[in-house]
């Protein structure tokens, strides 16, 4: 099977607060960080190499997946500073990957899609990029793929757009041709900047594979919550309840926490080494205001609280 690339480099502005504690790959949904998650399924699909891009908060990834023995797969990483997006990062990776044609997934999502038939259909279909994508029945919320009825794609609508279109899914086959061109250590989209190029090049450098798979998002707190809360229903002992005295209703909870038995908290995320006092909260992120500050230290004025539904912090 052919190598991976997981994009986890990125910023996760939509994803603050939480995105302050730990890099998005590195959130943990049931008893696995995303980054895990993601690493075992290419596993069992067969890939045995795969390569990390690295930026924000890094440590919080490498200390969850080390050299990828744990998951079975031989992970390296590569370095970026500035962050340089979703073609810059594949392009810095290319001496990496060491290979004519490999997988990105995004690091930032979850699908069980069957990655040997979309390297399948890659290598039969002659083109540079193939994306795994399903209908996009949220066209406000999410841009699109548009594909004719062969899979060639044509181009891409943003969010809101009325034109029918896919859903891309975080998972693509693509050919180091397509990034191989790119100035090395540069900033470069793909979907914004390099895949229009192609497109225009040629018809057929850009296929989708068009499937019916689950697709998990998790960009924003919300939709991370709402994820956890879809596993949790999958495996309901998924889940880490610190202190069986307390009152935690649909909560997660992150690591080397303590809940006082006389707190009451419903439909909340507890981000790491957190001791939350007696007190009751509803549908909040409840973190350190300052990462600074030691665990058997903290008062309640240390605590920095936020609604799961509010504005991205800035």
């Amino acid at each position: 099977m052919i190598p991976a690339l997981v994009l986890t480099a990125g910023l996760a502005t939509r994803l603050r607060p939480l995105s302050f504690v730990r890099a998005k790959a590195a959130l943990p949904i049931g008893d696995l960080a995303i980054i895990q998650r993601i690493l075992r399924w290419l596993a069992g699909h067969g890939v045995a190499d795969a390569v990390l891009n690295l930026h924000h908060l890094p440590h919080t990834i490498t200390r969850i997946v080390g050299d990828g023995a744990v998951e079975q797969v031989r992970v390296r990483y590569s370095w970026e500073m500035p962050v340089l997006g979703s073609a810059g990062g594949p392009r810095r990776a290319l001496p990496l990957l060491a290979g004519p044609t490999f997988l990105i997934v995004n690091g930032d999502t979850l699908t069980n899609v069957d990655v040997g038939r979309v390297v399948d259909a890659h290598h039969r279909s002659g083109a540079l990029v193939t994306m795994a994508v399903i209908p996009n029945t949220e066209p406000t919320k999410y841009g699109g793929v548009v594909a004719d009825n062969r899979g060639t794609v044509t181009g891409f609508t943003r969010a809101g757009s009325t034109e029918p279109s896919f859903h891309f899914i975080g998972v693509q086959v693509v050919e180091a041709a397509a990034f191989v061109s790119l100035p090395d250590n540069v900033q470069a989209e793909s979907v914004k900047d390099v895949y229009p190029t192609l497109i225009a090049a040629r018809p057929g450098n850009i296929r989708a594979f068009i499937t019916d798979a689950e697709f998990f998002d998790i960009g924003t707190p919300r939709d991370y919550f709402d994820t956890c809360m879809r596993f949790r229903s999958k495996k309901p002992d998924e889940s880490r309840i610190p202190n069986p005295e307390s009152r935690l209703t649909d909560c997660i909870v992150w690591e080397d926490v303590h809940i006082d038995p006389q707190a009451r908290l419903r439909r909340c995320i507890v981000t790491d080494g957190v001791r939350v006092p007696a007190g009751s909260w509803e549908s909040m992120i409840i973190r350190h205001a300052d990462g600074n500050v030691a665990a058997n230290e903290q008062r309640v004025d240390d605590l920095a609280i936020a609604p799961i539904d509010g504005s991205p912090v800035r």
